[in-house]
């Protein structure tokens, strides 16, 4: 979900977008005034020179601004990070509290399959491999820092782990768990909300890959994924408090 200042830096970008000319501050003040978003002009002058200082508009003589291909590319980030994270709250709050339980089991799956997948991987991995997983977490990294989603690397990053395990069965099942549970959308949508401890785990279980510590690489996988189980039930609680005790049967 878009944080506030997020949220009116994705406006003021669409509004310059959708003008076919260069577009002044009083016409993006009023067209935000449009939207609901009530901001002073010093405010909106402020946030142009910001998005100018980023390369994502450029000023055009006294007319106004245009979008350049960042701002353009910065957009589309904004507008998919928009739609995910309304797609996330609306799918949660549809689904019937006793799913919060299927979404649970989803994860005490992964946690046995990625466990040995971890286990294999510190084994089999190659120094090619070990540093392609590490360049995946410093991209990562860096995107979550600028404040986009790191869900994508997150993603990379356990795939490229199952194919260093060198184990086609195990990487399937994976993959299976990933690609047709129907609440995998949810699980996307909740990693995005504690994106910004998912990078410490990711980098403890590659120490251990890097080092070839097999144990070690699956104590800290299974770490990871009962931390993402922990943080299924807070925010599950959050979403339906009235619903915060119902039974829980994680596995552990």
């Amino acid at each position: 979900m878009l944080s506030e200042k997020q949220e009116q830096e994705y406006h003021v970008l669409d509004i310059i977008e959708g003008s076919t000319n260069p577009v002044g501050s009083g016409t993006i003040r009023e067209q935000l005034r449009n939207r609901g978003i009530d901001l002073s002009e010093a405010t909106v002058g402020r946030m142009l020179r910001e998005l100018d200082n980023s390369g994502y508009t450029a000023k055009v003589g006294f007319q106004g601004r245009v979008l350049t291909p960042n701002g353009k590319n910065r957009l589309a980030e904004l507008r998919q990070e928009r739609e995910w994270g309304h797609f996330g709250i609306e799918l949660i709050n549809s689904l019937r509290l006793k799913d919060k339980q299927d979404l649970i089991e989803v994860l005490v799956a992964r946690r046995a399959i990625e466990g040995e997948i971890a286990r294999l991987a510190a084994i089999h991995a190659t120094p090619e491999e070990i540093r392609h997983m590490r360049q995946v977490l410093e991209f990562s990294q860096r995107q979550i820092q600028a404040g986009h989603s790191g869900a994508q690397q997150d993603v990379e990053f356990h795939q490229a782990l199952a194919r260093a395990a060198r184990n086609k069965v195990l990487s399937a099942a994976m993959d299976l768990i990933r690609r047709d549970s129907q609440l995998t959308p949810v699980l996307e949508y909740i990693r995005c909300q504690v994106k910004g401890d998912l990078v410490a785990d990711h980098m403890r279980i590659l120490q251990a890959v890097a080092e070839h510590q097999p144990e070690l690489a699956v104590r800290a996988m299974v770490d990871h994924i009962e931390g993402l189980i922990s943080d299924v039930e807070k925010y599950w609680s959050e979403v339906h408090p009235s619903g915060a005790e119902t039974k829980r049967t994680t596995g552990r």
